[in-house]
């Protein structure tokens, strides 16, 4: 029988071949192999440039042997072969050993001098010449045939896949030609109109042009094809994921004259921003409507988010119904109730009883606290991943609000919505998210964003202290702190370890240099080193300094984090506890340790903490990264702008969408494997405008085959789960 895509690749390569493909790359079936595409395409007429491979990589290079020699070792038993290859300009070594002479006869019968082949390695250097220690191999056709077949070699171009050292690229080729060779007849995901509308090849035609193309011109048209499929069919079930949830009666939870939201809005100090009205108004829409909101809001650090979530949070109250706000971390849930709290002001608490409810509570303060949410006396609940637990009820959850939504998995997200009958859902990130990123990743909710800051910010001056080129600045970033301290300011300094002697880094930290190939080296400053070098400096040594970590219990965090509230600590050392939702107007100065070792976004988050209230920001980013290194390319792309939605395209550019859309997002990150949500920006447009009128005319696509069992085998059950969480 024919193989099709959902054939099991045990039936089609052999349990040996699917058991190595599911251990190397996690592969079950026809369409996981069929989808592992090429990286690149070599020539065989062509060979690599030896002199460009990259020492420590595993590589796989086209060359052709040089010169073979094989001698008995001198210092202990055995013999060794040593093969030349060269690409006409440089040459490398590959070397083999064996117990006897004998043992390596076959090489050196197959390893002929003129021969070509495909050789795979991790690249080494011995006495300053480049060579692979027993590479694996694989020769192109002898020389007859290869006479023979001369124009062909020179015209095909040869796959070269992701590989592993037990699974090389062309024992991937062979098995990737297998099932090409035994596939049926491949279902359409495109419809026919769309197809021919943008020029797009046949399903069939498609796969085998990007695995076994004939001429360069054939890999083109196939990937173009290809990234329609990855993008048409994850729009189509986020449109289709849309749809559904609209389909879902929710209880409307509308404003009334003189109630609470009113109320709140006359009270107000000052004027709400643009952005503040129109998102504001949009999110009282969305709480009247018949099916439950799905919103997700942007907003830069300091833009007034959480005034916006607070509104939307009164609104519900109106009717009874309870507002649940979950955030990521005990201080940014305490945070919060403070300010909700103070927002609301002594006339309006006390009738929507604000209640904390973290994990780190003591046992009597927790109960109370869950009673009084359980009983429906608590409309606006804070919390940490405590409101998620089984004994956590709610006596009519109207609104769940997730604060930094990349700090969570969409399991835990589900788990609160669950708690209510289909309420309404609002998500708040001061992450910028490029366009097509938001529409990848968050396709199924409807987004707004505020870009108006609110008026009477100081603003923010940022400059590298760049420890490479001027070692001595490093003394003057202190003394710059102790100059601000003096005029009455208060500081941050933010490491990226908490005890450099004992562990590396933070958990959420975002490290760069493995993948980077960059040395990875651990951090030199930790909150215990730079504590205890700070209490001997000459002017800051007799200030009042303190640290705050991830590891403190959470009343020592929270006490901390008051008391520089209060202004009661001139200096505070943390790790990125302090990244999100701290508010402190009179904090003038970040400085950022090591800021290398963090994301562009992450950056970003920790600048937003200063330049809050009347007082000017100052951010000093200290790296001892060099100039034109990726990690200095990040750090001088913040200090470049203030603009986080141009520093999120940044981020992008840097790391590519596979950081950016992060693992958590399941299904989304395992489905893309040629799109790219820079480069093929107007393809995503382009295919979730033909997915939503899909979607209007055949719901269910009952009428489109392809398309829904192409999403049906792209996305599992649990994926497909994990996008209706979002």
């Amino acid at each position: 029988m024919p193989l099709r895509l959902e054939t099991p690749l045990s039936v089609a390569v052999g349990d040996g071949n699917a058991k190595a493909l599911l251990k190397a790359f996690g592969m079950t079936t026809v369409t996981d192999l069929l989808s592992h595409y090429p990286r690149r395409y070599a020539n065989r007429g062509e060979l690599t440039p030896i002199i460009e491979l990259p020492p420590g990589e595993t590589v796989t290079i086209v060359a052709e042997v040089m010169s073979v020699s094989v001698r008995d070792m001198k210092n202990r038993r055995g013999a060794m072969m040593e093969v030349h290859i060269g690409d006409g300009i440089g040459r490398m070594v590959l070397t083999f050993f064996a117990k006897h002479r004998g043992q390596l006869a076959w090489r050196e019968n197959e390893l002929r001098v003129g021969r070509r082949g495909v050789f795979t390695g991790k690249v080494g250097e011995y006495r300053g010449v480049t060579q692979f220690a027993h590479p694996q191999y694989e020769l192109f056709d002898d020389e007859l045939q290869a006479r023979a077949q001369a124009d062909t070699l020179v015209t095909t171009p040869l796959p070269i896949y992701p590989a592993t050292a037990a699974l090389t690229t062309w024992q991937i080729e062979k098995m990737i030609g297998t099932v090409l060779d035994d596939l049926g007849p491949v279902p359409e995901p495109l419809p026919d109109e769309v197809r021919r509308e943008e020029r797009l090849l046949g399903a069939g035609a498609a796969l085998e042009q990007v695995h076994r193309p004939r001429t360069k011109d054939d890999i083109g048209p196939a990937i173009r094809t290809l990234r329609m499929h990855e993008a048409l069919t994850l729009q189509t079930a986020l449109v289709q994921q849309r749809h559904f949830v609209r389909m879902l009666d929710a209880t409307a939870r509308p404003a009334r004259p003189g109630g609470l939201l009113e109320r709140f809005d006359a009270a107000l100090p000052f004027t709400l921003t643009p952005d503040q009205e129109s998102v504001g108004a949009t999110i009282a829409a969305d709480l009247v409507a018949g099916a439950p909101m799905n919103r997700l809001v942007q907003g830069e650090v300091g833009s007034g988010k959480t005034l916006v979530a607070l509104r939307a949070m009164l609104q519900v109250a109106e009717s009874g119904g309870q507002a649940a706000l979950i955030a990521p971390t005990e201080v940014l849930a305490g945070q919060h109730l403070r300010s909700i709290t103070k927002m609301l002001g002594p006339a309006l608490a006390p009738l929507v009883i604000p209640t904390l409810l973290t994990g780190q509570m003591s046992v009597p303060e927790r109960r109370k606290a869950a009673l009084r949410v359980a009983a429906g006396q608590a409309l606006i609940v804070i919390g940490t991943h405590a409101l998620l637990g089984e004994k956590t009820t709610f006596a009519d959850l109207g609104l769940v609000v997730v604060d930094e939504q990349h700090r969570f998995g969409v399991e835990q997200r589900e788990a609160l919505r669950a708690k209510g009958t289909s309420p309404h859902a609002l998500v708040l990130t001061a992450t910028p998210i490029p366009r097509t990123v938001a529409m990848t990743v968050f396709g199924d909710l409807d987004t707004s964003v505020i870009r108006s800051m609110p008026s009477g910010r100081a603003g923010i001056q940022t400059f590298v202290a760049p420890l490479a080129d001027h070692p001595g600045w490093f003394t003057r970033v202190w003394e710059r702190a102790a100059e601000e301290i003096g005029q009455g300011r208060q500081v941050f300094a933010v490491c990226a370890a908490i005890d450099t002697e004992k562990d590396t880094a933070e958990a959420d930290q975002e490290r760069f240099a493995d993948e980077e190939g960059e040395e990875a080296k651990g951090p030199r400053w930790g909150v215990v080193q730079l504590l205890a070098a700070l209490s001997t400096h000459p002017t800051l040594g007799s200030l009042r300094i303190a640290g705050l970590h991830g590891r403190m219990p959470a009343d020592e965090k929270d006490a901390i984090m008051q008391a520089f509230a209060r202004g009661e600590i001139d200096l505070l050392v943390a790790t990125t506890v302090i990244e999100v939702g701290v508010d402190v107007p009179n904090a003038s100065t970040m400085i950022v340790l090591e800021a290398d070792r963090f994301g562009v976004s992450q950056l970003h988050q920790l600048r937003g903490r200063i330049g809050r209230g009347g007082v000017p920001g100052l951010c000093l980013l200290v790296t001892e990264a060099e100039q034109g290194t990726p990690s200095r390319d990040r750090v001088d792309a913040v200090a470049a702008t203030l603009d986080g939605f141009a520093l999120a395209e940044v981020d992008l550019e840097l790391r590519g969408e596979g950081d950016v859309l992060g693992a958590r997002q399941s299904g989304v990150k395992s489905s893309l494997k040629l799109l790219r949500v820079i480069k093929d920006a107007d393809l995503i447009g382009r295919a979730r405008e033909i997915a939503e009128e899909i979607i209007e005319a055949d719901p269910a696509l009952a009428e489109h085959d392809g398309l829904r069992e192409a999403i049906a085998r792209r996305l599992s059950i649990e994926d497909r789960a994990a996008l209706a969480k979002n």
